[in-house]
């Protein structure tokens, strides 16, 4: 059995996540940024489809990335380079960060081919836009031509980021702003990426699965690092 939980109920422990379905670890409450901050401080996240109550979840093992262990092909390294020529010449590519959270997880939100639907419920866009008016969320956005064609977005606690999704709208574009937004995360010390659950795709761009336990122990210690106040995109090569 899960717990039920009311407006004002704590979460229960991790520990107490079921083995099937695995992680499942309570149901309820509410999507308010008091109550998501609450759950990703203890590695806690919702996932729920619409129709549904709101499911809290705690997998194990858990799918991290580690931001020195990001793969980058050589095609894809080729994209980043013409994408690093074009903000510095003709500007028809952009990388902005937090020029449009919603519409960012609108697009994430969106229909895509062989999916029956998504997780990403009005009451989840809502959710996170108090998140991300709170600072606590943030997306890594691609725009081609002045048009938003790529883009990621998460939540940051102190040197802990948590990653939720991505979309494309053009070849790559969601690698694209992975790239940029790991470069970024690196560079103010953040050492991990919290993927949730394991994917072939994640694995493709070097997430692999590690014990909760470990997982903890270390968003333990990066949540309470100093929160990282300035987001702006770095460029990624010494020369554009």
């Amino acid at each position: 059995m899960i717990s039920w939980l009311d407006v004002d109920s704590p979460f229960p422990d991790v520990s107490k996540a079921l083995t099937e379905p695995a992680g499942l670890l309570a149901a309820g409450a509410d999507l308010s940024p008091q109550r998501l901050l609450n759950a990703y401080r203890h590695g806690i996240f919702p996932w729920f489809s619409e129709g549904q109550p709101i499911l809290w979840w705690s997998t194990d093992p858990r799918m991290v990335l580690y931001t020195d262990r990001f793969i980058i092909s050589d095609s894809l390294k080729k994209t980043l380079r013409k994408i690093e020529r074009s903000r510095h010449t003709d500007a028809r590519w952009e990388i902005r960060f937090d020029s449009a959270f919603r519409e960012v997880m609108r697009a994430c939100a969106a229909p895509r081919k062989d999916d029956a639907g998504t997780w990403i419920s009005k009451d989840i866009v809502d959710g996170y836009c108090g998140l991300h008016r709170a600072g606590y969320a943030h997306s890594s956005e691609v725009w081609l031509d002045g048009k938003l064609v790529g883009g990621a977005y998460g939540v940051s606690i102190g040197q802990m980021f948590y990653g939720e999704s991505m979309f494309a709208r053009v070849t790559d574009a969601s690698k694209v702003a992975l790239a940029y937004l790991v470069h970024f995360l690196r560079q103010h010390g953040v050492q991990m990426i919290d993927c949730q659950q394991e994917t072939p795709h994640l694995a493709s761009l070097g997430a692999a699965p590690i014990h909760r336990q470990e997982f903890l122990k270390h968003l333990r210690q990066a949540i309470e690092a100093p929160q990282i106040t300035f987001w702006h995109p770095l460029d990624l090569f010494t020369k554009p």
